[in-house]
């Protein structure tokens, strides 16, 4: 059985080819920013901005599991999964439930209320997955986002 750990410093290489390989999967592969020093500054700096869970399969970190703290007005503390990741070749195999399973227990730990994450609406496979494990997907709900421009161009109105 595959032990899931703390991701290091070491591993945000790995971590954000998992992250690229993401982008491409979600039809978006030019989409991505950050960069391996940005992960590594924000996620082992002055303030832990993530926390990153992999899972490693013959040495190889194969699965990712990024969550951050968030605060819900209706509940109090919530984590926010940003990404659960299994190498493409390894979708199938049981990673997901493994990186799931310890976020959850960490999110039970820490005490919080909700753990919320997204997932694509056409990511059925995905759906699938996270109903089975009694997650709530909340199909009349919108994702709402600004991005670096959208900002920009309100305060330019302001």
């Amino acid at each position: 059985m595959y032990q899931p750990r703390l991701a290091t410093q070491e591993d945000m290489p790995r971590v954000y080819e998992l992250i690229k390989e993401l982008a491409i999967f979600e039809k978006e592969p030019d989409a991505v920013e950050v960069t391996v020093e940005q992960l590594i500054k924000d996620g082992y700096g002055k303030q832990q901005k993530f926390v990153c869970f992999v899972v490693e399969v013959d040495d190889k970190v194969e699965g990712i599991a990024m969550i951050y703290p968030r605060y819900s007005s209706w509940k109090g503390e919530v984590i926010h999964l940003e990404d659960l990741i299994v190498s493409q070749a390894l979708r199938g195999k049981g990673l997901g439930t493994i990186l799931l399973d310890e976020v959850v227990k960490y999110g039970k730990q820490k005490g919080v209320k909700r753990i919320s994450w997204e997932v694509l609406d056409w990511n059925e496979s995905a759906i699938t997955f996270y109903e089975k494990k009694g997650a709530n997907v909340m199909r009349d709900w919108d994702v709402v986002q600004m991005d670096e421009a959208a900002i920009d161009n309100y305060i330019s109105k302001l």
